[in-house]
């Protein structure tokens, strides 16, 4: 099972009424087709009612565990909102200064 596969599976027992895992390894530097290092997590969920952005950041590391090892997943961007603010939110991700270069 992929990575990614395994946080959406992992994800899931938060009970979100909107998950998705953006893998974003290919704007990084050392990619190659089929990497999976750098991962983005936009989650909505009840479950992150009334805790601040670190407890909710908590939340999310407690369920993917073992995911986040110098092995699997290097970086993992998190966007954790209850339903009341997810409306607008920008979860686009800068550029990182070590993406392989196009031209």
């Amino acid at each position: 099972m992929s990575l990614e596969q395994q946080l959406l599976q992992r994800l899931a027992a938060l009970n979100p009424s909107h998950l998705e895992v953006v893998n974003e390894s290919a704007g990084h530097g050392g990619y190659f087709p089929g990497k999976e290092s750098h991962f983005k997590v936009v989650m909505v969920s009840d479950v992150f009612q009334g805790l601040r952005s670190v407890q909710r950041h908590q939340k999310i590391y407690a369920a993917v565990g073992d995911l986040l090892a110098p092995s699997k997943i290097h970086a993992l961007a998190i966007h954790a909102f209850v339903a009341s603010e997810w409306q607008g939110q920008d979860t686009s991700s800068p550029e990182c200064a070590h993406a392989p270069k196009t031209s």
